[in-house]
């Protein structure tokens, strides 16, 4: 069933012409590669191919390499412990067969300024041999609590009053964990900018609909364009009045209070047509002030104006809407920071990509000729119908958190560059980043030694050196060792002064945490309390 599936969702995207990245190997590789006339033109025009960390390559790239140095030159560079995308799509043990055909230089030396050559072996050494009587050096240190509330309580505050202190910058901390929920995340972006501290989430993927401003601005497109009525409420209009009402240093704004009683009042529900009313609708428009009625004006202003264009067929589409949309209530809301940017770039490229899709699904639609006629009547009777169909659709798959997007990265400029850094163990590993300070959150999490959204089913069955052998418990357990040991010294590669490891001894779920780090959580406890009984 699931194979029938997969086969018809392949076909569908070949018809439509959409392309995935599993699609696009397959086509190279069955199609280009094996076509002579490509072949012979690909060696004339590349004599050279350099690549790097190839060992996070898919195994088609080894046929490629091939190709072009048997009659020119090449050079590759391997990390054994550098394997970050097994599992979805590498093949680093059928990519290290290139070092056949090349002169290898072996590279031995630790990276420089880092503690690798300090705390490899000993760390290695706790992992398999848990029973072990080592301590660690103080370089590394632990924060350990009880529950994980208080586990991200107290590593914020370490990081605060070390940052506060001059110690060290934020540009130079790294928070890495194996999973990163929304509550962690959250929890701590909030404690550091309370502190004045600029955090950037590597590669951050909430659903755009968990933004507060993305919810209001979709609360418009149903304030204006037609049909969309069922779509808003009470609740959205009053969270959008609250967003889109807020001034940077002026106190002309509409709280939650006063937006509750604007929406209970003001608010009109209609299925095709919801409207807002004018604020003397409500009999005791009085109680609300100055400042919130002056506010609901200007946009209630702002939308009977948008009305008007719609009506002229001055608005092409919901995307130019959305954009005069951030344009005019962007300066009013003051969502200056990266963050907010970063989101309101991710809907704009995610909504321009949706249209396109939209309108090339509706190019290539095998709509029988002979209805042809009857939907041509129909969109002059209503011209509006597609379009509004098509919104609906698109609202609705956003709460669904069906879409988002990931829009080309802003680089962070002058004091946003100054940031503690909050990533994932895969995202941290992929950027190749490296910090002087490291946090890992966390460390008695079994999640280190899983591959989790990383891993692709059933991937390890395509491996050129195992392919299509089951897959047995032991193989997972070796895998998972392997694993773990790539992890712990590609990190310690990418650190150079200090590590805490962070450990509660409760998970989020209340389950107690035993990972596989857990030994080097218990080495660091004799460490610390040397260190507080000296100071006594």
């Amino acid at each position: 069933m699931i194979g029938s599936l997969l086969l018809d969702w392949r076909k569908w995207c070949l018809d439509k012409g959409f392309l995935t990245y599993g699609i696009i190997t397959e086509l190279y590789a069955q199609n280009l590669l094996a076509d002579h006339n490509y072949l012979s033109r690909l060696k004339k025009r590349y004599q050279a191919v350099l690549a790097d960390d190839v060992q996070d390559y898919p195994a088609l790239m080894r046929r490629l390499f091939e190709l072009i140095i048997a009659d020119g030159v090449g050079a590759f560079s391997y990390n054994p412990d550098g394997i970050v995308r097994l599992g979805l799509g590498a093949d680093p043990n059928y990519m290290s067969g290139l070092a056949e055909h090349c002169h290898r230089e072996i590279l031995t030396q630790p990276p420089m300024l880092s503690l690798s050559d300090l705390l490899l072996n000993s760390m290695t050494q706790l992992i398999t041999e848990p029973m072990t009587l080592l301590s660690l050096p103080l370089s590394v240190q632990s924060i350990q609590t009880t529950s994980r509330a208080s586990l991200l309580q107290e590593t914020a505050e370490t990081i605060i009053k070390t940052v506060q202190s001059g110690i060290v910058q934020p540009k130079e901390i790294a928070i890495i964990a194996p999973g990163l929920d929304a509550i962690a995340r959250y929890s701590l972006i909030e404690k550091f900018s309370k502190a004045g501290i600029a955090v950037n989430s590597l590669q951050d993927q909430r659903p755009l609909i968990s933004s507060p401003l993305i919810r209001a601005l979709l609360t418009l497109l149903t304030l204006v364009y037609p049909g969309l009525g069922r779509l808003v409420d009470r609740d959205a209009i009053a969270s959008m009045l609250v967003v889109l009402s807020r001034k940077p240093n002026n106190h002309q704004f509409i709280d939650p209070v006063r937006a509750g009683l604007i929406a209970d009042y003001c608010f009109e529900p209609h299925p095709d047509n919801p409207n807002l009313l004018n604020i003397d609708s409500f009999e005791r428009w009085d109680r609300l002030g100055y400042a919130a009625t002056t506010a609901y004006r200007k946009i209630l202003n702002w939308l009977e104006q948008q009305r008007s264009n719609y009506e002229k067929r001055l608005i092409p589409t919901p995307v130019s809407f959305l954009y005069s949309a951030i344009e005019y209530f962007i300066s009013d809301v003051g969502y200056s920071n990266y963050e907010q940017l970063a989101i309101l770039r991710q809907l704009l490229e995610t909504a321009q990509h949706y249209w396109e899709i939209d309108t090339r699904l509706n190019q290539y639609s095998s709509t029988r000729k002979s209805l042809q006629d009857e939907q041509v009547t129909e969109a002059v009777e209503k011209p509006d119908k597609s379009k509004t169909t098509t919104i609906a659709e698109f609202i609705e798959l956003l709460r669904q958190g069906t879409i988002t997007a990931s829009p080309y990265p802003i680089r962070r400029i002058g004091s946003l560059e100054n940031a503690v850094t909050l990533a994932t163990i895969f995202q941290y590993r992929s950027l190749r980043h490296s910090h002087p300070w490291h946090f890992w959150l966390d460390a008695g999490s079994p999640l280190w030694t899983k591959g989790g959204a990383a891993t692709l089913f059933g991937s390890m069955f395509f491996l050129q050196d195992r392919f299509a052998q089951p897959w047995t418990a032991e193989d997972e357990k070796s895998a998972e060792d392997q694993r773990l040991q790539r992890i712990i010294a590609d990190l310690l590669a990418r650190v150079s002064d200090k590590i805490y490891l962070c450990h509660s001894e409760l998970a989020v779920n209340g389950q107690e945490q035993l990972g596989s780090l857990l030994p080097l959580v218990n080495a660091c406890v004799g460490i610390e309390s040397q260190l507080i009984n000296t100071k006594l």
